[in-house]
């Protein structure tokens, strides 16, 4: 079922959605400001919304911050960004053809992990991050600039609870691979199925209880010593290579100069 807010990305604060706003190609269905929000910041993020013709909605302040979810943070301002790529996974899953390769995030909890693995996704051609509603960051402002704004082209399916997402997958052809210090094959060995989904969980507790039964192969990435581990950023993007490198042609376009 789509989540009314499931094709918008929320931006709060008054720097973040001027921001937003100074940039021409992130389209902006509307800004919302609270009635006693005042200041020059807010005079310039109601002139550039006038000069970009996007609609500003006069909201209380508690309404604004219902929207933003932060209303510690979101200092009477909130804007809904359009994220062309993001929608809900079942929906995604319907109009899929042919094969698919996920990653999927299970309990992980820190904006800038969850910004970076939506990052490494998108660079290296995986075709979507499945994020729960439940369990890990909204994607607000710490998410986006972890992204570096990859997070507004990233395709991120949603879902309300990780594992009715997987089953949906599951039913869907998906081969559910869990990642652990416990997999009994290598990454580097297996050759995942033609629709499949990386399960990365919390750096501390692992994949979740409610997740673990819908694990078809549990898989390890190689570590030089027992107790060695990588962050969770680091470890998606170890899959993701895994995943493409096999792909024609080189991918050095993807990477940065210098």
């Amino acid at each position: 079922m789509e989540h009314p807010r499931d094709r918008y990305l929320t931006v709060y604060g008054r720097k973040p959605v001027l921001e937003v706003l100074e940039q021409p190609e992130r389209a902006i269905a509307r800004v919302f400001v609270a009635t006693n929000a005042r200041g020059d910041m807010i005079r310039k993020i109601r002139a550039a919304a006038r000069a970009r013709g996007v609609e500003v909605v006069e909201k209380r302040a508690e309404d604004v911050s219902r929207i933003s979810r932060r209303p510690k943070q979101d200092q009477g301002v909130a804007a809904d960004v359009e994220a062309p790529a993001m929608g809900p996974l079942e929906a995604w899953l319907e109009g899929l053809e042919g094969g698919a390769r996920l990653l999927a995030l299970d309990n992980v909890t820190t904006p800038g992990n969850v910004g970076l693995v939506l990052r490494t996704a998108t660079v290296f051609g995986l075709d979507g991050v499945i994020l729960p509603r439940r369990g890990v960051p909204e994607v607000g402002p710490l998410v986006i600039k972890a992204s570096a704004g990859y997070a507004f082209r990233a395709r991120i399916l949603r879902c309300s609870e990780l594992a009715d997402g997987l089953s949906d997958a599951k039913m869907a052809g998906f081969c559910v691979y869990g990642l652990s210090d416990r997999g009994e094959s290598s990454l580097a060995e297996v050759a995942p199925r033609e629709r499949s989904v990386f399960v990365l969980g919390n750096e501390t507790d692992g994949i979740t209880a409610p997740v673990e039964p819908l694990v078809d192969e549990w898989l390890n990435i190689p570590m030089a010593s027992a107790g060695d581990s990588l962050n969770i950023a680091t470890a998606s993007a170890v899959v993701c290579w895994e995943l493409t490198r096999g792909r024609a042609g080189s991918r050095s376009s993807a990477l940065p100069e210098g």
